[in-house]
C-alpha cells in the first residue's frame, strides 16, 4: 500500500510529540516540513534523521503546499494561524491533523466544519485525551448509564503557565488568541464536554489576568441542557501541575486525579480503582487509520466547535460580569 505523505507547518516543540509517534507508523511518509524559523526545523531533523532525513524543508508553508505532492498536513502553528492555514490545505483536498485549539472563533469553527463537509476530508484535532485509556473508560461508563445521569461536575486545572508561556506568543492576545482558557484548559473543556455528551446552555465566570494582556485565572460556572451543573477552575499562577475531575450521577461518582482513576455507586462502602482499562492509542495513529479507513475519527472538528462555544460564552461572561447563553 502507497504510504500517506505527509506535511508538517510548525516545527516548534510540540512538532516533537507528533513526530515520536510518526516514528512508529509505517503507513505514513513525511515528504515535507515549514517553519518560518529554520532553527526549529534544523532540531526538529536532527532529533528525528530516521523520520526527517530526506524530507524537503521549507520556509513558506504556501510554497511547501504548492511544490509537493501531498495527502495530508499536520498543524502545529501558534492559535490564531490555525483557521488560514487549514482552509489553505482544504483548498488543495488535503486531510488535517490541527493542534489545539482547533480556531480561535466560533465563525471559524463553523466555516472549516463546512468546508471540510464539502470536501470530504478528515479533519481532527490533535486533542490526544480521546486516545487515552481513563477518559475513553469515563466516557464508555457514562454511555453505558452506570453511573446515571450527571447531574454535577467539579474539576479543576492549576499550572505554572504565567511563567512558562512568559514572554512567548501564548501571552500575545493576537497570536495566542486569548491565555490559558483556549490554551491547556482547552483539553479540560474538551474532555468535560466529550466523556459527558452535555451541551453547555449558560455560563457565569470570572477571570484575573494578574497583569498581563491575557487570562490567567478563571472561576467557571456551568448550567448544562440537561439541568446538569458544573463548577470550574483554571489556575495560571500555580508552583505544582495538578488536575482533577469529579463527575456525580444519580446512581455513583468517578473520580479523576491526576490520572488516578476511582469509583463510587449508591450503597457502596469504599472507592474502587478499575481493573482493566480500554486501549490506548494517539491522535497520529488515529489519524492516520481513519485516513485508511480503519479507525473512526476521535477527535472529529465538531469538538473543536463544542469548545470554542464554550470558551467565547467563558470570556463574554468575564467581561461583561453576566450569566451567558452558550450558542447552541
Amino acid at each position: 500500500m502507497p504510504k500517506i505523505k505527509l506535511g508538517i507547518i510548525g516545527c516548534g516543540g510540540i512538532s516533537h510529540y507528533h513526530a515520536g509517534h510518526l516514528l512508529n507508523i509505517p503507513e505514513v511518509e513525511v515528504a515535507a516540513v515549514s517553519d518560518t524559523n529554520e532553527a526549529n526545523i534544523t532540531k526538529l531533523r536532527k532529533g528525528f534523521p530516521r523520520l526527517l532525513s530526506r524530507c524537503k524543508t521549507f520556509t513558506d508553508h504556501l510554497n511547501m503546499l504548492n511544490t509537493v505532492k501531498l495527502d495530508a498536513v499536520l498543524i502545529n502553528t501558534p492559535h490564531a494561524l490555525h483557521f488560514e492555514q487549514a482552509m489553505q490545505c482544504l483548498d488543495r483536498d488535503l486531510h488535517l491533523l490541527i493542534e489545539k485549539p482547533m480556531v480561535c472563533t466560533v465563525k471559524q469553527a463553523e466555516e472549516l466544519i463546512a468546508k471540510s463537509e464539502d470536501k470530504k476530508k478528515v479533519v481532527m484535532i490533535s486533542y490526544q485525551r480521546h486516545c487515552q485509556p481513563q477518559f475513553r473508560y469515563i466516557r464508555k461508563v457514562i454511555e453505558s448509564g452506570e453511573i446515571g445521569d450527571i447531574q454535577f461536575i467539579s474539576a479543576m486545572q492549576c499550572q505554572d503557565w504565567l511563567n512558562y508561556t512568559k514572554g512567548t506568543w501564548r501571552q500575545d492576545p493576537k497570536i495566542g488568541c486569548g491565555g490559558q482558557l483556549i490554551d491547556s484548559a482547552s483539553h479540560l473543556f474538551d474532555i468535560i464536554l466529550w466523556t459527558t455528551g452535555l451541551q453547555p446552555s449558560e455560563v457565569s465566570a470570572f477571570t484575573d489576568n494578574l497583569g498581563t494582556p491575557v487570562d490567567i485565572d478563571s472561576s467557571i460556572s456551568i448550567r448544562f441542557s440537561n439541568g446538569a451543573q458544573a463548577n470550574i477552575g483554571v489556575i495560571g499562577n500555580s508552583p505544582c501541575w495538578e488536575e482533577n475531575i469529579t463527575m456525580w450521577g444519580s446512581k455513583g461518582v468517578i473520580f479523576y486525579r491526576n490520572g488516578k482513576l476511582e469509583r463510587l455507586s449508591f450503597g457502596g462502602d469504599m472507592r474502587t480503582e478499575p481493573i482493566k482499562l480500554p486501549e490506548s492509542s494517539d491522535p497520529d495513529r488515529n489519524f492516520v487509520n481513519t485516513i485508511l479507513g480503519r479507525e473512526e475519527n476521535q477527535t472529529p472538528p465538531i469538538c473543536g466547535l463544542n469548545v470554542i462555544k464554550l470558551t467565547e460564552a467563558i470570556w463574554e461572561s468575564a467581561r461583561t460580569r453576566q450569566i451567558v447563553k452558550v450558542q447552541n
